[in-house]
């Protein structure tokens, strides 16, 4: 049996802000625009789907279902059809949480695409920080 397994780089951030309210903004689809500009500047609910524009162009976000796990697990359908999957988490830490996402490389990224492509959820989870610190 062959198996084949890509990279994974988890990507976290310390929220100074109870799990449960950082979960409840992220898991929005309509706050997206405004902690995860990387993933879309705007964002609307279209025929049932949330479509957004993106850096990449128009993409389709598939959010999972609102859970009591912290679970923000999304589906991204790229302009070119190709569908990510992208493990997302909010743990509670105490008083405040942490946000985890795992970002996955995907088969035709070089390194350099990689390594841009962290630098962006980084900078997602860092806005996102900081939007909640200030609340």
């Amino acid at each position: 049996m062959t198996t084949t397994t890509r990279q994974s780089r988890h990507l976290g951030i310390s929220i100074d802000r109870p799990a449960q309210e950082v979960y409840d903004y992220v898991s929005d689809p309509v706050n997206v625009p405004g902690w995860a500009p990387g993933l879309a500047r705007s964002i609307e609910l279209v025929d049932g789907r949330w479509v957004g524009e993106s850096p990449m162009g128009r993409v389709v976000v598939d959010f999972t279902p609102r859970n009591d796990f912290g679970v923000l697990d999304h589906d991204v359908t790229l302009p070119s059809g190709e569908t990510v999957h992208n493990p997302m988490r909010v743990l509670a830490d105490g008083p405040g949480c942490e946000v985890v996402f795992t970002l996955r490389r995907q088969p035709w990224m070089s390194d350099e695409e990689f390594h841009r492509d962290a630098e962006a959820v980084t900078a997602d989870l860092t806005a996102l920080k900081r939007l909640m610190e200030r609340s």
